[in-house]
C-alpha cells in the first residue's frame, strides 16, 4: 500500500458524529461501549459474526456495547484518535498508525493461533497465470488490501523488497481495501498477484469463496505478531481492568473463532515494534501516515 504521496484519506465513514478534540473528553466510564472491529471483509459479515461476543461483553462488563465496523482502516484510525470508540480490534500497522496519532491508547490483550500470538501474511496468484515466482511479479500487477494493512500491504510488500522489487519502479498495484476482494481479484485475473493474511486466505478457500485448485501460494512470510485488543487510555480504572479481563479470560470457541484465535493472551506496546523497523527498512514515514 504505497500511494505515492503515502497518505490516507480521513473521512470518517459510518460512525456520523462531529469531528472534534472535545469529543476526546468523555465520561471514564461510558453507559455504552463501542467498540470497533477491523473492516478486513464485508462489513455485513463481520457484524453477524461478533453477534456473540457482543452478548458476552454485555454480560461481563454490565454495559451496552455497540460494536462498529468503519468504512476502511483510515476511518478507525481517527475514530480511535477523536475517542468516538473505546475499544478496537485493530491490524498490527494499523495499530502502530493509530499510537502515532493517540499515544495515549492501549494494546491489552492478542489472540493466540496455534500456540503463539502471530499470524502470517502470503503472497497469492493463479495456478495457471504467468507468476510462477516471486521474481515474475516485475512488469506486473499486484493487488494490495487497505493502506494500513499489515499482512496485506506492508508485509507482502517487504517481501518483495527483499526480492528487489518495488512498488511503481518494478510492478504496479492497485488497493483493493480488503483481504477478500484481493484473492477475488487474483481468482478473476484481475490481478497477477495479491498479498493478504494467511488465515484469511485459508478461511476464503476453507468457505469455497475462493478455488484452491485455481488459487496457489507464492510466498509466506515469517511470523507477524498478531491483531491487538487496543482501548483508550482516559477510561477508568476499573473499567480498564474488567475490559482486560473480559477478553484474558474468554474461552468460548465460537467467539474466539471471530478472531482466529484460540485464547487472548496479555500484550504491550513493544510487541509492535518491528512494524516501525520495517517501515524503515521500506522508508516509510509512519508519522506523515494521515489516519
Amino acid at each position: 500500500m504505497e500511494r505515492r504521496s503515502f497518505l490516507l484519506g480521513c473521512a470518517i465513514g459510518g460512525l456520523g458524529l462531529a469531528i472534534g478534540p472535545a469529543s476526546a473528553q468523555q465520561t471514564q466510564n461510558p453507559a455504552t461501549l463501542r467498540v470497533a472491529l477491523l473492516p478486513d471483509e464485508n462489513a455485513a459479515t463481520i457484524i453477524q459474526n461478533a453477534l456473540p461476543l457482543k452478548k458476552y461483553l454485555e454480560q461481563a462488563l454490565k454495559k451496552d456495547v455497540e460494536l462498529i465496523v468503519t468504512t476502511d482502516y483510515s476511518s478507525m484510525i481517527e475514530a480511535m484518535r477523536f475517542g468516538r470508540i473505546e475499544v478496537a480490534y485493530f491490524g498490527p500497522l494499523s495499530y502502530v498508525l493509530a499510537k502515532s496519532k493517540a499515544p495515549a491508547i492501549e494494546p491489552f490483550a492478542v489472540g493466540v493461533s496455534k500456540g503463539s500470538p502471530t499470524y502470517k501474511s502470503v503472497i497469492i496468484t493463479r495456478a495457471d497465470g504467468p507468476v510462477k515466482s516471486l521474481a515474475d511479479i516485475k512488469g506486473k500487477m499486484m493487488g494490495f488490501g487497505d493502506f494500513a494493512s499489515t499482512s496485506s500491504h506492508l508485509i507482502p510488500r517487504a517481501l518483495l523488497a527483499r526480492g528487489g522489487l518495488f512498488g511503481d519502479a518494478d510492478y504496479k498495484y492497485v488497493l483493493l481495501g480488503a483481504h477478500d476482494a484481493v484473492a477475488r481479484a487474483v481468482q478473476s485475473g484481475q490481478v497477477q498477484a495479491g498479498g493478504l493474511s494467511q488465515e484469511i486466505f485459508k478461511s476464503l478457500v476453507a468457505k469455497g469463496t475462493i478455488d484452491g485448485d485455481k488459487v496457489i501460494v507464492l510466498a509466506e512470510s515469517d511470523p507477524i505478531p498478531n491483531y491487538p485488543m487496543v482501548m483508550q487510555g482516559y477510561l477508568a480504572p476499573e473499567l480498564k481492568a474488567a475490559i482486560r479481563a473480559a477478553f484474558l479470560e474468554l474461552n468460548d470457541k465460537e467467539i474466539l473463532k471471530t478472531f482466529r484465535a484460540e485464547a487472548f493472551v496479555a500484550t504491550d506496546d513493544h510487541a509492535y515494534d518491528i512494524l516501525r523497523e520495517t517501515a524503515k527498512l521500506l522508508d516509510l514515514d509512519l508519522s506523515k501516515l494521515k489516519g
